[in-house]
């Protein structure tokens, strides 16, 4: 039996190292299931030891004492599984354990496979992420999120539009990048196994640049130009789907094309009333009464149910947008017959961290988690020496009055990424 045992820890230890993960992975059965099927006993074992921060293999290999071609054979057949990240580095292979979202959840989805239990997989994905809050509330709280919401910019007033910013524009996005990867809709996907995929457009993921390349190298993205990619957002457009990009300005990952029904991070904001999930543009829905008939096309359009009907001061029914609830994505003004929809500005523009580093550090300090990013080596005495700091400094009563101060959080924030920059280049 003491196999059995040895496997049911690695499990354990497997989960708790994905929970220090920046978006957490919560206890339960349900994960563990989960975990069951996607990992052997044995790569268990070698992915908990696996940093959240990407590691030379051969460095990897030394710390956990196997040979450096064993350890690439096995980090190979857990990559083809989407279970880590794997890339060249100045000549050298790298690894990175991926996180469940945005991670294996997503690698598992993005392509048809018949290599895994789909069905089952999907069932307890459902249940893991939709049966109570925690997870949800894991990937999801704060106010630094995963995805922001892109403007369509056809919505947008032609006086405003010059003010839009190239990273506001899913078309600058898709034209900009050196490579884009097409893949199926991972949630629509997931929905499908469980017999209630809506009729959305399935091949609607794109993904660009260094993901897109890792993607289209292990089968799960296939490589498309920009202008199919356009296509692909057009078609989208039209569907009444909402662009949700990567909550980055520059070098942005990846590009969703959102259904109110099937997407995780719309489901989050539904079910759970977590409105914060999905960062919005800069801009909201303005619906014009005079041109309203009250018809209910973008009520029933709103993926995030942010628009209703009331009686107008007429007596007449029209649709009414709660602005604070908007994602200001456009779906409304595709729906609209009428022309009475179009994107306003909010009056403030939305913050968007720069680049995934200062999305990431953000994250892990509103988080707590500050210390399981940056000094991610357990290996390494002087790494838990720091991160026990770390982790103090993060919880201390001054430094979270402190963050709650806008300006002098943003001064910390960048401080804190030009100190980390500094620290991982060494």
């Amino acid at each position: 039996m003491g196999h059995i045992v040895n496997g049911e820890r690695e499990y354990r230890l497997l989960q708790q190292r994905l929970d220090q993960n920046i978006t957490g992975a919560p206890s339960s059965p349900v994960l563990t299931r989960i975990l069951k099927l996607l990992f052997s006993p044995a790569e268990a074992a070698i992915a908990r030891k696996i940093p959240l921060r990407p590691v030379a293999v051969a460095a990897l290999a030394r710390k956990i004492g196997l040979p450096a071609e064993a350890l690439q054979e096995k980090i190979l057949l857990m990559a083809e599984k989407g279970l880590v990240f794997d890339f060249e580095y100045r000549g050298q292979a790298h690894v990175v354990l991926a996180p469940i979202v945005i991670g294996f959840f997503e690698f598992v989805y993005m392509r048809t496979r018949d290599d895994l239990p789909m069905r089952e997989l999907a069932q307890l994905f459902e249940e893991y992420m939709y049966r109570d809050d925690r997870f949800a509330r894991d990937v999801f709280q704060q106010n630094t999120q995963l995805g922001r919401a892109l403007a369509q910019e056809e919505a947008l007033p032609a006086g405003d539009y010059s003010e839009v910013l190239d990273w506001e524009k899913a078309s600058h996005v898709i034209r900009s990048a050196r490579t884009i990867g097409l893949s199926l809709c991972a949630c629509r996907h997931k929905a499908s196994h469980l017999d209630k995929a809506c009729a959305a457009p399935l091949k609607t993921c794109l993904t660009f640049n260094q993901g897109a390349e890792m993607l289209i190298k292990k089968g799960m993205a296939e490589q498309a130009g920009a202008g199919a990619a356009m296509a692909v957002l057009e078609q989208c457009k039209q569907a009444g789907l909402a662009q949700i990009a990567d909550n980055v300005q520059r070098s942005v990952g990846f590009m969703c094309n959102c259904c109110g029904c099937c997407c995780g991070m719309i489901q989050a904001i539904k079910t759970f009333d977590l409105r914060g999930a999905v960062v919005t543009s800069s801009w909201a829905a303005a619906i014009a009464p005079e041109a309203c008939t009250g018809c209910g096309l973008c009520v029933r359009a709103c993926p995030v149910e942010a628009i209703g009907l009331a009686a107008g001061s007429d007596g007449r029914t029209q649709a009414v947008c709660e602005a604070s609830l908007c994602l200001g994505c456009g779906v409304c003004y595709q729906a609209c017959k009428r022309g009475a929809i179009r994107l306003k500005g909010r009056g403030q523009q939305v913050v968007v961290p720069e680049t995934t580093f200062d999305r990431m550090v953000a994250m892990a300090i509103e988080r707590g988690k500050l210390s399981s990013f940056l000094f991610d080596d357990p290996s390494r005495l002087s790494h838990r020496a720091l991160g026990r700091i770390a982790a103090m400094v993060e919880k201390s009563a001054p430094v979270k009055a402190f963050m709650a101060v806008k300006p002098l959080r943003s001064a910390f924030l960048s401080a804190i990424a030009a100190g980390a920059k500094k620290y991982t280049e060494r």
